[in-house]
C-alpha cells in the first residue's frame, strides 16, 4: 500500500503517534495493544492500523470495538501532532503475522520429529548397508596389501 518516501515517513510518523496514544486511552477493554505497522495509501487519505493483541479471542474481540469506538478521538491526535493537509481516515486491523509464524513453527517442529523418528529407525538398516560394505571392501584391502 505504501510507494515512495513520503508515505513510509508518514507511515512511520502515525506509527509512532498511535503506539504513544493508544496505551494512554482510558477504555477498559483495551488489552496490551502493540502497533506493529501502518500503511497509508500514497494520496494519503487511508491509513490501515495493524495492531497485536495479547489474550484470548475474547480480549482480541473487545480490543477491536475500543480501537474503533477510539477512531475519532486517536484521529484528532493525530491531527494535532501530525501536520497534513488531509487528515487520512483510520482501518484497525489485527496483525495475524505472530499468529501464522507459531503455526508456521509448530509445523517444523512436527516435521523434525517426524524425520527424527524415522532417522531412528534407519540406523539399524544404515548398520547393515554397512556391514556389507565393509565384506566387499576386505577382499581388495587384502589384495593391496600383498
Amino acid at each position: 500500500m505504501t510507494e515512495g518516501t513520503r508515505p513510509s515517513r508518514v507511515s512511520e510518523e502515525f506509527r509512532e503517534v498511535l503506539a504513544e496514544e493508544i496505551p494512554k486511552l482510558k477504555d477498559p477493554r483495551i488489552g496490551f495493544v502493540t502497533v506493529t505497522s501502518v500503511r497509508v495509501t500514497p494520496d494519503l487519505r487511508r491509513a490501515q492500523v495493524l495492531y497485536s493483541v495479547l489474550g484470548d479471542d475474547a480480549a482480541k474481540r473487545a480490543t477491536s470495538a475500543a480501537l474503533e469506538s477510539a477512531r475519532p478521538h486517536l484521529r484528532s491526535v493525530l491531527g494535532r501532532q501530525v501536520r497534513l493537509k488531509f487528515l487520512p481516515d483510520l482501518d484497525f486491523e489485527e496483525d495475524d503475522s505472530f499468529d501464522r509464524l507459531q503455526r508456521i513453527d509448530q509445523i517444523l517442529k512436527e516435521s523434525q520429529a517426524t524425520q527424527t523418528t524415522a532417522t531412528e529407525e534407519d540406523p539399524a538398516t544404515e548398520g547393515s548397508k554397512q556391514t556389507e560394505r565393509d565384506q566387499t571392501s576386505s577382499p581388495r584391502s587384502k589384495q593391496e596389501g600383498s
